[in-house]
């Protein structure tokens, strides 16, 4: 049997050296991703003696993982339809000129942010959004970092727009119609702030009207699957508004859709990010072991040393962890502390607003970034650290100064 203070300097070296691993994405020396820095973590607690392995089972919340499958099932079947590329496609011959077509992307990845998880949305557009400004000769950067930060921005209307919020869903035990009440005021804002920092960015590159008329092409659609997982998002939003346990609705209209004799299940399966399920579980380990070794309770009394009471304070902490050592940790590590603050579902909202448009000032803020930079990359585009900066930190901070104005004052 392992002494207290040993026990306590396993779980503060694992609990630091991963959240050191997250904030860095690598283990220098090793071939290591952040997926791989969590279950590392997550094991050194468990086999350290930190946490009994009925208790590191018991801390992986089953809601959370649940959710997000279903909804990557969901999301899977609406692409394998065809459904972005015929979304994409009214789009473009709608716009009647580049800032038209650059409002309507902002919107577009918004509102398809708010309703899937934001990662898939960007996975989808990014290269139908290469295709299109490529063919239209616009500047293919300002469009894309349009896309990856409306996605960010358009995700905090929902519970189910990314998975820090899915987590908060869990925890908090807010309603997914009280929330989309909160939120979706800071999202709508949000999007015309989207639109107005990359337009002033760029807006010297853009041409007055469109140097070539977008021709049209057949679209590969799938209209009876269509048809088909839009009833079954339309009957999960009917049931999510009136509410139904969010994770249940979600894999009830996954288990809906896997029931079909027209597409190959390996095909949807292949279309889940198992990597970002593993991350999670990892988390949710790690963090039950610092709170068994009593490292949440420092963590709770280092808070009140800085006066996290005060929901402006409260945002900025969320906000600079979210960028120290990304969203979805930055949630879990909050987490011990809600409770103890004045108003708790307040606080809830305010690190679900503050942690997702936190997202925005750097490409690592995000993994919605990191989709559409590495996919532009894989296209010879190159999308520097610098050029993201300049329009993502003014966007953040409009933004969080409005999530915070909104949220707080909130009845």
């Amino acid at each position: 049997m392992h002494e207290p203070a040993f026990l306590r300097l396993v779980a503060l070296v694992a609990f630091a050296g991963t959240y050191l691993g997250l904030g860095l994405g690598r283990v220098p020396g090793f071939r290591v991703d952040r997926t791989g820095i969590a279950i590392i973590g997550a094991t050194i607690m468990v086999v350290g003696g930190v946490i009994r392995w009925d208790q590191a089972v018991a801390a992986v919340d089953a809601h959370t993982l649940v959710l997000l499958f279903g909804m990557m099932v969901v999301t899977a079947y609406l692409r394998l339809s065809g459904f972005f590329a015929l979304v994409t496609a009214w789009m473009v011959h709608r716009a009647t000129t580049p800032a038209w077509l650059l409002a309507a992307l902002v919107v577009t990845s918004g509102a398809l942010s708010a309703l899937f998880v934001n990662d898939v949305v960007c996975f989808v557009l990014a290269p139908l959004v290469l295709d299109l400004t490529r063919r239209l000769d616009l500047p293919q950067r300002a469009y894309l970092i349009a896309l990856a930060t409306a996605s960010n921005v358009g995700s905090v209307a929902t519970l189910t727009g990314n998975p820090q919020n899915m987590l908060i869903g869990s925890f908090s035990g807010l309603s997914y119609r009280s929330f989309l009440v909160r939120q979706a005021p800071v999202a709508i804002l949000g999007l015309a702030c989207v639109f107005a920092a990359v337009w002033l960015a760029y807006r010297r590159q853009l041409p007055r009207v469109l140097r070539a008329a977008p021709h049209r092409e057949r679209i590969p659609v799938h209209y009876p699957l269509m048809i088909k997982t839009t009833a079954a998002i339309a009957a999960m939003l009917v049931a999510f508004l009136a509410g139904a346990p969010i994770a249940l609705v979600a894999i009830a209209g996954a288990a809906y859709l896997l029931l079909t004799r027209r597409v190959n299940p390996a095909k949807v399966y292949r279309e889940i990010d198992w990597e970002v399920l593993v991350l999670f579980i990892g988390m949710f380990v790690l963090i039950g072991g610092a709170e068994a070794a009593g490292i949440a309770q420092k963590l709770l009394a280092a808070a009140q040393a800085v006066n996290v009471q005060n929901t402006a304070i409260f945002t900025v902490v969320t906000a600079v962890l979210s960028n120290v050592v990304s969203n979805v940790p930055a949630v879990l590590l909050l987490k011990p502390i809600i409770a103890s603050l004045p108003d708790p579902a307040r606080a809830w909202l305010l690190l679900a607003m503050a942690s997702t448009l936190a997202g925005n000032v750097t490409i690592v803020g995000s993994v919605a970034n990191l989709i559409v930079v590495e996919a532009a990359r894989k296209q010879g585009i190159r999308i520097g650290f610098l050029e993201f900066f300049r329009v993502g930190l003014p966007l953040t901070l409009v933004t969080l100064l409005l999530g915070w104005l909104i949220v707080s004052s909130g009845a």
